[in-house]
């Protein structure tokens, strides 16, 4: 489990709510009808919006963020290096052998077109139609919380309209305008609440996810090409660190310097 989003999501829970409390007014806070004019609300645009095949898919996403950490690219690098040691030595038909270890399935997909003797073109179209599927893919899951971040506070908006006109259809009795204006506010502070501290973090953490990804698929393609141009696992390396950060990139020149990588 990614631990920094749960944490990130639990601190602003516990600082809001603790600030709530702290005024000794927690209870003033929940109010059922606003939380359906602003939830409710913000649900049913989304489903305006979105087949409900789509929308359904917002749990699985959110599951993908709690559940994925960081991305590391060095195991792969040492794999693909690996392999081009592989085929230099033994030719590029040896990998077939080793297809069954590959736990990647766009990297088998490479590897395989190119044991199959596919051109390098026709291998870069077919690895890149399938890093533009994912990006398509994922977008759709971007669009649907940055729609929830969008639609939370306008609907909180509504709310709050609302009720500034029950409250001013009461103003006869005086006393009960602080009490009107209080509940009228809510709304709004449920929209903020959702779409600041839940729907858009998680839309930037699924694009951070995403570019991560789409980091990997360029790498392993990029690695493939250059094991298919019958580059030594040398070359290869090369081409492969410029996807990695500079500490990574440091500490694999100090290795190779100490001999510890070949």
């Amino acid at each position: 489990m990614d631990s920094t989003t749960l944490f990130g999501v639990l601190l602003g829970v516990v600082l809001i709510v603790g600030a709530i409390v702290a005024g000794g007014s927690g209870s003033s806070f929940v109010h059922i009808p606003s939380m359906m004019i602003t939830f409710g609300g913000t649900l049913a645009a989304l489903l305006i919006t979105y087949p409900a095949q789509k929308v359904k898919a917002v749990i699985s996403v959110a599951k993908k963020l709690l559940n994925a950490g960081d991305l590391d690219l060095t195991p792969w690098y040492h794999t693909i290096v690996d392999i081009s040691g592989t085929a230099r030595r033994d030719g590029l038909l040896a990998l077939e052998g080793r297809l069954a270890e590959v736990n990647d399935e766009f990297l088998r997909r490479g590897l395989q077109m190119m044991v199959d003797g596919n051109a390098p073109e026709d291998l870069t179209a077919m690895l890149e139609t399938e890093i533009t599927n994912l990006e398509e893919r994922h977008g759709v899951g971007h669009s649907i919380f940055s729609s929830l971040g969008t639609y939370a506070p306008s609907f909180g908006m509504i709310g709050t309209l609302i009720g500034l006109v029950q409250m001013l259809r009461n103003l006869e009795d005086p006393s009960e305008i602080g009490n009107g204006m209080a509940v009228a506010l809510l709304t709004t502070f449920y929209g903020a609440f959702a779409a600041n501290l839940l729907f858009i973090p998680m839309q930037g953490k699924l694009e951070q996810r995403t570019d991560e990804e789409v980091a990997l698929k360029r790498m392993l393609l990029t690695g493939v090409l250059a094991i298919q141009a019958g580059d030594s696992p040398r070359v290869v390396g090369d081409k492969l660190q410029s996807f990695l950060n500079p500490a990574v990139r440091a500490q694999l020149g100090r290795d190779r310097g100490s001999g510890k990588e070949e």
